[in-house]
């Protein structure tokens, strides 16, 4: 899903094709389940090592037209900078990883449930690594979530752990994302390009091996593969587009469509149990996200 490290727009103020770009972003990320779940008989490796590696095209081709190169030429000079990326690209991957294992494997309510609480993992996060603090509001959004993950714990008899893995990679990515001195768009190519020798490697033993979908199988395959790049890349791009383009409470909003989508996703179209149990749990999620988002907007609005 999305980070916020796009800078924020110069008027704080919401514009219409800040809007068109966020929300186009976000119904993409909503239906990816769809397309992972078209190589869901494919290793969770293999797509994301083909995620990896088509990605680079993708992004370096939209760098080039719009110009923004200087920054990735400073950042090779700067060993701080690639470690730093190197970090990021090691939790985008097992980010990326598990969310298509997790719906190869019919558990998209699992990644719904990671990205729903997402949010307030972040708030958590600024709490203690950066001392920010909380108010009695997002205290208490946080204590439902934690409420929430009990009661799946103990009603699977452990933890969602595919939900958690999500949540805290994708929270420690935005986290230290923003610490890289590179734009949204560069920050991607560099991350894809460090992660690419290993995407490329495990892509020629697959082939090799005979387990590949790439050169071994149908054309329908390869052509989904190959599509990995524009898939991936696509809606980040157009988000950090958007972003910059919009306020920080418009897109705490908006970054609950692409979850919401998957539950629905989930439950009509992939047709996953939901339990009692689980909708209890989304049901107290959903409620410590709308005081959340309430809290967010009053302070938007000065209140």
């Amino acid at each position: 899903m999305a980070t916020t490290d796009a800078p924020a727009p110069a008027k704080n103020e919401d514009s219409a094709r800040g809007f068109a770009f966020a929300l186009t972003a976000y119904l993409l990320w909503g239906f990816l389940p769809i397309y992972m779940k078209a190589v869901a008989h494919m290793s969770p490796f293999e797509v994301l090592a083909h995620r990896v590696v088509w990605s680079v095209p993708v992004a370096g081709i939209v760098l080039l037209i719009l110009r923004r190169t200087s920054e990735l030429k400073a950042a090779f000079r700067s060993p701080r900078t690639l470690m730093m990326a190197g970090l990021t690209a090691a939790l985008i991957t097992v980010n990326w990883g598990v969310y298509v294992w997790a719906i190869s494997v019919d558990r998209a309510l699992d990644t719904a449930l990671g990205y729903f609480i997402n949010p307030l993992f972040s708030i958590f996060l600024a709490a203690v690594l950066l001392k920010e603090r909380l108010q009695p509001v997002q205290l208490a959004a946080i204590a439902l979530v934690v409420v929430a993950v009990a009661i799946l714990t103990y009603d699977v008899g452990g933890l969602p752990w595919a939900s958690l893995v999500l949540t805290v990679s994708w929270g420690f990515y935005a986290f230290f994302r923003k610490t890289l001195p590179v734009g949204p768009n560069q920050g991607f190519f560099l991350e894809v390009l460090i992660l690419t020798p290993f995407a490329l490697a495990y892509i020629v033993y697959a082939e090799m091996s005979g387990s590949g979908h790439l050169i071994h199988s149908s054309t329908s395959d390869t052509l989904l593969l190959a599509a990995t790049g524009v898939i991936t890349a696509g809606p980040l791009m157009i988000y950090a587009n958007g972003a910059k383009l919009l306020r920080l409470s418009t897109i705490g909003i908006m970054q609950y469509i692409a979850p919401t989508m998957i539950f629905l996703i989930a439950v009509f179209v992939f047709h996953e149990p939901l339990s009692m149990v689980k909708l209890g749990a989304f049901v107290l999620i959903w409620s410590a996200l709308a005081i959340y988002s309430w809290s967010m907007l009053m302070q938007a609005r000065g209140h």
